[in-house]
């Protein structure tokens, strides 16, 4: 397991989960990806920036999406993303935890961050995530999408068929889920509320 900054006493009595691609590690595979992404209450979110910098973290830019990118001091980059969505309470309220012990998002509301997301990456990791849930999980993250983003459940039903398949012919898991991210999962540009669905990071045009 890849070892990144712990912030668990930094941040205590402020609710935070893992999002983006380290938290997907509690789902399936743990995959490389370039920083770490921390999800606050937007009301939380300057006291969450005031403590990690006074551990030493420092402050590099601030993102498109609320919130601020910092350095760790072993050089780690970190989002630290103050969300706003209609579920984020109950979200932060009952995180799940990874193998490390860090508080992570949920599948069904990683699931629908990811849903919102612009890069093949992020569906592809909706894909492999949901290939190994179980029958309830995927009922949860049905009812989270059909609640929060309708728009989006045919896409969802394609992606659970997906990841079933990859489970089924392992070798052909990489092309499956890379077809699928290319072709039948393509999103018409401008859907949905662009308030609620965040479409990149920083200043600099990273993506989620």
């Amino acid at each position: 397991m890849i070892k990144w900054p712990d912030v668990r006493e930094i941040l205590k009595g402020i609710p935070w989960v893992l999002i983006g691609g380290v938290a997907t590690r509690a789902y399936m595979a743990e995959r490389m990806t370039k920083d770490l992404d921390v999800l606050v209450h937007e009301r939380d979110g300057e006291e969450a920036r005031r403590r990690l910098e006074a551990a030493g973290y420092i402050f590099l830019s601030k993102l498109v999406v609320p919130g601020v990118l910092l350095r760790s001091p072993d050089g780690a980059e970190i989002d630290v993303i103050y969300g706003r969505y209609p579920w984020l309470d109950k979200a932060l309220g009952h995180p799940h935890h990874d193998a490390a012990g860090y508080p992570v998002i949920a599948l069904p509301y990683l699931v629908l961050l990811k849903l919102w997301a612009t890069r093949d990456q992020d569906w592809t990791d909706i894909t492999r995530m949901l290939s190994t849930a179980t029958d309830e999980q995927l009922e949860e993250v049905r009812a989270v999408v059909k609640r929060y983003s309708p728009e989006d459940s045919d896409d969802l039903e394609t992606m659970i068929y997906l990841g079933k398949r990859e489970m089924e012919m392992p070798k052909q898991s990489e092309k499956s889920a890379g077809e699928a991210s290319r072709g039948a999962r393509k999103k018409p540009a401008g859907r949905g509320n662009a308030k609620n669905k965040p479409k990149g990071k920083t200043s600099r045009g990273r993506k989620h």
